[in-house]
């Protein structure tokens, strides 16, 4: 039995400090937390300039991260980079640059600022570096404590359209005022001062002070500009704020003007006038004057250019705005206004998202009364419209209007349009260039829109997952990997969604599995300028194929004129029409017929010429416009080849040099592009390309190839004809592990070049390398002078000829990696090294820039981001393939051809989704989801269903279409609550937790009220067939709430919907993975008992396999099923607790509790006295938001003030533990976002190469993560993943963590202190949890730069550490990487 409170009190004050430090050994069980799906709830939107002065740039402030993106010309959002702040945004705004700004950094030149106030009370200034690929602190202005005083400055920010002035208010009563200096440095400030001034000494002038200025809640507030060609005479800066006054029922506007030259701010004038409550004022731009005051029913245009006698001109009404023109069709028809249940709902949420002071009122009365009268909830101007300003604006109710301004002669005129679009109520609108609208909604999925024809149309959504009510993880079984299972979003847009690691793709074709033996994939263009590949070319073992690419890929082998009884080594376009097959013995040139293309040449047969080497057979090749390189092996010869022509139809491979080399080559690379010619790949670039990089010496001159030599090496070489070929660069690969021993296979399989801001190559080894090499900083930059090229000969040193032929070649013995004279060759430096499997790495660009993005092919596909600093990669939601190459059609653009288990899979990446989760719309708001493994369907729990009959419903799911197969209604009044699957003999049941009661369940102290349930069972049966064959399943609920939208796939491709054609190539492909509807097994969901349950269930779970455990208000029962009816239900035993409980979980014998304020509590049950116990108890109050048990003596707890701790049994032995025995606290994190669900994973962060090349250091290493891995969701639609760690793995990572909190690359952007941040909500001196995020910004970090981190001397850092590394020990950067490489392989 639960101790009274006074004795719960003694005991967590007098618990021995002997006691509560010992923990069991085992127990000793180190974290690392690291966000894998950052949330999507998207608090505050900028926009600017912050690239570069020409890009724009759309900022997504989501309360512990901020996201960088671009709108494209189609409408689809695209990011560009995101980064945890590791703290909480309050608000942000962009500063725009002015001519007055002098920057010191020359990189802020005409770039705009992004100003953030977040919880680390400081006002921080960040520029976007497009070097390191995120944002970086310009300075920190110290505004307050940390923390969230409502008295304190730093809740809300106004910035003056000049960019000269900033305004900061806290919550109530203050506020504050800077002007920027014109350096925009450090001493970013010039002029500070705050409002009122703080007199401490003297209470009553204080109150004086507040009686005449502010006193109150400040709701919103902005600059009013002031006509630059006016003089102005008094130097006051205006400020307009709505204020509501302490005990006023409505609010009124305040002009507050600082007078600069006497450092002073006073009260200009107020405006207050009766009627509807104020609730935002918003300055109209360019207008020098004017401000919209939004009411609650109405929107007033101010006139404030005499701030003395500020007066209305202008007056709308809300609530009766033009209706939308009948032939208007809305995108979602199912939108409408929230009704009363779901006003509460937001009112709930909006609790749950950012808690009160009492954090126990969460279930407290909410208002059921809805304001009759529309507001105005969210707005944008159009962007750089000087002349006429328009405004968008949503109100309440979902509906989009526009309000344009006009000033001329005959004075103001406002015109309002009639309704452009109806949707969901949005918190944020950003109107963009190009006529787009980002539209957010705060619960549900957000959109862009676009502005045509004086209408809103519809272009794309923007996922918004949150809030996370409940996931599940599943081994899916046609996945082949860990999938998630999530309840989204509330009514009217709750929906299911599928959340998959690594980017998104949509497969569009699969192959029957009949491709055995690929040995090479390539696409072909007829054309260089053509915009689609014309061919696709299989080479097998011994066999080559050439396909057409289009609707239908068809063999034309022969019409091409490929050999195909050859293996292919390489193939390409050498000019217009001319193909190149290059194979063992011979390098043939073809000319397609019309047959196989268009533009082929009009005879029957294809024209084909050849080109042999002397008894030499070809080993490597290589194509590009007008050039053809191949090399040999035994003996090592290097060959350059071109094409010219005979005459009409007739050409001839000519050799133009060849060379002997020392070293055998392993791999070639051509641009397909020359140098003089690079061009982005894309109409809207992710990175800034306003500066063209500065090219190294030589590169831009001739042909520019890279080679990977058996050294092992890599070299970059130039061509040009007349003169030859000559070395500009070199990079020796001599890799060694944390043990100092060689590491072998580090022979370059695959090499590209890349130019993004600046030039560098990129290596793919054979032992599952990746390796980045760039030009030494000195000779980055082209000299003015190039050395004149020279024959080979005679640059290179040694370098005798041999003979000279016909056409002018040399052979030449030379070793390309020897010195020359001059400048050349230069030693490339190798900046990065990670490993990223164990078998070969394959390199192949999405296309032919420069600055394409790349797919990494090893023991998995991985996407590598070229613009990123370092080297960045990303896992692809796609199963192992041994090669890819990229397809692109004028049906499928942006295809991808996988080769995975001898099939083709055509599929298409989407780069333009933000998150890698697929969609699936349920209606209402889906609380609880399980999977059933047996039938293979989900089994989800909805509320707030908008049916006349119920609110609530039982519905199994189809994973693959959404469809819901079945549905079982609750009763009318009855709120599903809790939901599990037990096993019944051999069965699995569906035991489900409900409320019969209205009203809020938890009083304000935390006890339970008195409520009603019920508890019910529902099996999950075969569905019998007919006698005809065919299935019938009956008319459900669920299926007519099934909504139809015009996006189920939340990136607007369409969903794939149950058919026999929606999951197969054909009807008749037996290969396919997907299952016909017509021959799978139909299932349905039956009730087969329930019994009134003395409370509200909120927390169900099995226990010992042969009992269950389900909560009633602050009571639990142990229940049964007895053998004599097994579905009736029993109750063995009860035990209460003094608070509500919030959870229940069990592992083996223990159960532990979770209340809403005792925290967690430990009971174990008697089975022969039919007794539960409590033999623990949590050493501190917590607001249990969700429990899980890893083991009998461990719990992972997350509370709702955003933290999360491992509570542990500080010993075994029950026989001795008493009620008066606390629980140990054996790690914390604070999250800073509500984790409402927490589940064990199966995750296991080591790599197939530690096992392979045998490189475990040792044995204490090996964590059984794969039971002891947690993963958490939150309210804010964030993943969190927990993985533990050994005992030296965790000191190693704690002493490099320490470092990268204070290093100004890493350090958090907003000035937190990270300890301070993560340690929140957890007593003094509780043992840390790792922040994967910080941690994983070393990987992104250049090897010099790792080095600097790690160089950091331990003494210096303002931290303390447990770690018990020698503060003198160096931190080996290839061992951290390593450990790191492991945790970002296993997460992605």
């Amino acid at each position: 039995m639960a101790v009274s409170e006074e004795e719960c009190s003694t005991t967590k004050s007098r618990s021995s400090p002997s006691s509560s430090s010992v923990v069991a050994p085992s127990k000793n069980v180190h974290y690392l937390a690291k966000c894998v799906l950052k949330g999507s709830v998207i608090l505050h939107v900028a926009y600017g300039h912050l690239r570069s002065p020409s890009s724009n740039d759309v900022v997504f402030g989501k309360e512990t991260s901020i996201e960088l993106l671009i709108i494209g010309e189609d409408g689809i959002a695209q990011s560009v980079c995101e980064q945890a702040v590791f703290g909480t945004i309050k608000d942000l705004a962009v500063i725009p640059w002015n001519k007055k700004f002098y920057p010191r950094n020359p990189q802020m030149l005409q770039k705009d600022l992004l100003v953030i106030i977040s919880d680390s009370g400081k006002l921080s200034f960040l520029t976007f570096c497009n070097e390191m690929h995120r944002f970086f602190p310009v300075a920190h202005v110290e505004l307050s404590h940390p923390g969230n005083s409502r008295h304190q400055l730093g809740r809300m920010l106004a910035v003056d359209p000049s960019g000269c002035f900033i305004a900061v208010s806290a919550y109530e009563d203050r506020l504050g005022l800077f002007s920027l200096s014109k350096s925009l440095g450090s001493d970013i400030i010039d002029k500070k001062i705050c409002y009122p001034p703080e007199i401490e000494d003297d209470p009553s002038t204080s109150r004086s002070i507040q009686s005449t200025g502010i006193n109150g809640t400040i709701w919103s507030m902005c600059f009013i500009s002031k006509d630059p060609s006016q003089p102005n005479k008094d130097h006051n800066t205006v400020l307009a704020i709505i204020l509501n006054r302490r005990g006023a029922l409505l609010n009124e506007l305040l002009l507050l003007g600082w007078n600069i030259r006497d450092h002073a701010i006073h009260v200009i004038s107020d405006f207050f006038e009766a009627g509807p409550l104020a609730h935002n004022i918003v300055e109209v731009p360019h207008s020098y004057g004017f401000a919209f005051l939004f009411r609650i029913g109405d929107a007033l245009l101010m006139d404030l250019r005499d701030p003395q006698n500020p007066c209305c001109v202008y007056r709308t009404s809300l609530n009766f705005l033009p209706p939308a023109v009948e032939e208007q069709h809305f995108v979602e028809e199912s939108c409408k206004v929230h009704d009363v249940d779901d006003e509460g709902l937001f009112n709930v949420a909006e609790s749950l998202l950012e808690l009160g002071d009492d954090p126990m009122c969460i279930d407290g009365d909410v208002a059921d009364v809805k304001s009759p009268s529309k507001h105005v909830c969210s707005w944008s101007w159009e962007p750089e419209n000087d002349n006429s300003p328009k405004m968008i604006f949503c109100v309440d109710t979902g509906e989009f209007f526009m309000i344009e301004i006009a000033f001329d002669s005959d004075g103001l005129k406002v015109n309002l349009s009639e309704c452009l679009y109806k949707g969901q109520p949005c918190k944020e609108l950003l109107w963009v260039e190009g006529g787009f609208l980002a539209a957010l909604v705060e619960m549900g999925d957000g959109m862009v829109l676009k502005v045509e024809n004086g209408r809103l149309m519809h272009m794309s959504p923007i996922q918004n997952i949150a809030p996370i009510l409940d996931m599940s993880v599943v081994d899916y079984h046609d996945e082949k990997r860990d999938q998630m299972f999530a309840c989204c979003g509330v009514a009217p847009e709750g929906s299911l969604r599928i959340i998959r690691s690594g980017i998104s793709v949509e497969k569009l074709l699969r192959t029957a599995p009949i491709y055995q033996g690929i040995t090479g994939t390539w696409t072909l263009r007829m054309k260089v300028t053509d915009p689609y590949h014309s061919f696709l070319v299989l080479s097998f073992v011994e066999e080559t194929r050439v396909l057409s690419v289009g609707l239908s890929f068809t063999d034309v082998t022969d019409s091409v004129g490929f050999l195909p009884d050859v293996c292919t080594l390489a193939c390409g376009l050498v000019h217009d029409g001319l193909l190149i097959q290059i194979y063992q013995n011979a390098v043939r040139l073809c000319l397609p017929t019309q047959v196989a293309h268009s533009e082929g040449i009009p005879q029957s047969s294809p024209v084909c010429t050849s080109w042999f080497p002397d008894y030499i057979s070809i080993s490597l090749g290589a194509v590009a416009d007008n050039l053809i390189i191949v090399s040999t092996s035994n003996p090592c010869f290097l060959y350059i080849l071109g094409v010219r022509s005979v005459s009409e139809y007739h050409y001839e491979i000519y050799e133009m040099q060849h060379l002997r080399l020392q070293s055998e080559l392993s791999c070639i690379s051509i641009p397909q592009k020359r140098l003089a010619e690079r061009k982005s790949s894309s109409h809207i670039s992710l990175v800034d390309n306003s500066t063209v990089a500065a090219l190294p010496v030589g590169v831009d001159i001739g042909y520019t190839f890279v080679i990977g030599t058996h050294r092992p090496s890599v070299e970059i070489l130039s061509f040009v004809p007349e003169e030859g070929l000559r070395v500009l660069a070199s990079g020796k690969i001599s890799l060694t592990n944390t043990m100092g021993t060689a590491i072998s296979g580090c022979i370059p399989q695959d090499v590209r070049l890349v130019l993004v801001d600046q030039f560098y190559v990129l290596a793919g080894l054979r032992n599952g390398m990746l390796l980045r090499f760039e030009w030494p900083p000195a000779s980055n930059m082209s000299s003015p002078k190039l050395p004149s090229h020279s024959p080979i000969s005679a640059s290179l040193i040694n370098a005798n000829t041999v003979t000279v032929n016909s056409f002018g070649s040399q052979i030449c013995s030379v070793n390309l990696s020897e010195k020359t004279m001059d400048v050349l060759p230069v030693n490339l430096q190798l900046i990065a090294t990670r490993r990223i499997g164990i078998t070969p790495v394959f390199l192949v660009p999405l296309s032919d820039s420069f600055d394409a993005d790349m797919i990494a092919l090893s023991d998995r596909p991985w996407l590598l981001q070229t613009a990123r600093h370092s080297l960045a990669y990303t896992s692809i939601s796609f199963q192992p393939s041994t090669h890819a190459t990229p397809v692109c059609s004028a049906e499928c653009p942006k295809g991808i051809l996988f080769v995975s288990e001898n099939s083709l899979n055509l599929v298409e990446m989407v780069h333009s989704k933000r998150l890698n989760v697929q969609k699936f719309h349920l209606g209402g708001t889906p609380r609880k989801v399980l999977y059933h493994s047996e039938s293979r369907l989900l089994v989800v729990m909805r509320t707030e269903l908008s049916s006349d009959t119920c609110s609530s419903d039982i519905c199994c799911v189809d994973p693959l279409s959404g469809t819901v197969i079945s549905s079982q209604k609750l009763q009318p009044g009855e709120t599903g609550k809790s939901m599990e699957l037990l096993r019944v003999g051999k069965e699995q049941v569906v035991v489900v937790g409900t409320s019969l009661s209205s009203g809020p369940a938890i009083m304000p102290s935390g006890e339970a009220e008195s409520t009603k349930g019920r508890l019910i069972v529902f099996c999950i049966d075969r569905m019998q067939n007919s006698d005809s064959g065919s299935v019938t399943i009956c008319s459900k609920v669920g299926l007519s709430s099934q909504r139809t939208s015009p996006f189920q796939e939340i990136v607007g491709y369409a969903t794939e919907q149950m058919s026999s054609s929606s999951l197969c190539s054909s009807p008749d492909d037996a290969s396919c993975d997907g299952v016909k509807l017509e021959e799978s097994e139909a299932w349905y969901l039956r009730q087969a008992y329930s019994t009134a349950w003395p409370g509200m269930v909120l927390a169900i779970c099995p226990y010992l396999g042969r009992y269950f455990l389900a909560s009633a208000g602050n009571a639990f029962y142990v229940c049964g099923f007895p053998i004599d009816n097994s579905l009736r239900i029993k109750k063995f035993a009860i035990g209460r607790t003094r608070f509500m409980i919030m959870s229940l979980t069990a592992h083996f014998t223990r159960i532990a509790v979770g209340d809403c304020r005792d925290g967690v509590l430990f009971y174990s049950y008697h089975e022969q006295s039919k007794k539960l116990e409590q033999i623990y108890c949590d050493p501190s109050q917590r607001l249990v938001a969700d429990c899980i048990l890893m083991d009998v003596d461990t719990a992972v707890v997350s509370d709702r003030k955003g933290s999360i701790a491992v509570l542990s049994c500080s010993d075994r032995r029950e026989d001795n533990a008493s009620p008066e025995s606390n629980l140990t606290l054996s790690c914390g994190y604070h999250m800073g976002e509500i984790a409402m669900s927490i589940r064990k994973g199966t995750f296991i962060h080591k790599l197939p190469a530690d096992d392979a090349l045998g490189e475990c250091p040792s044995p204490n290493t090996n964590v059984d993560s794969s039971h002891n891995t947690i993963i958490a969701s939150t309210l804010l639609g964030s993943i969190i993943i927990f993985i533990p760690l050994s005992r030296e793995e965790y000191e190693l990572l704690e002493a490099v963590q320490a470092k990268l909190v204070v290093h100004p690359l890493t350090a958090p952007m907003l000035g937190n202190d990270h300890n301070e941040f993560r340690s929140r909500e957890n007593p003094v001196g509780t043992p840390k949890i790792l922040d994967g995020d910080m941690l994983a910004q070393f990987l992104e970090l250049t090897s010099k730069q790792q080095e600097a981190v790690l160089s950091l001397p331990l003494g210096s850092l303002d931290t303390k550490s447990s770690s018990k590394l020698s503060p003198s020990s160096p931190i080996p950067v290839s061992q951290v990487v390593q450990l790191l490489e492991r945790v970002h392989y296993a997460l992605n």
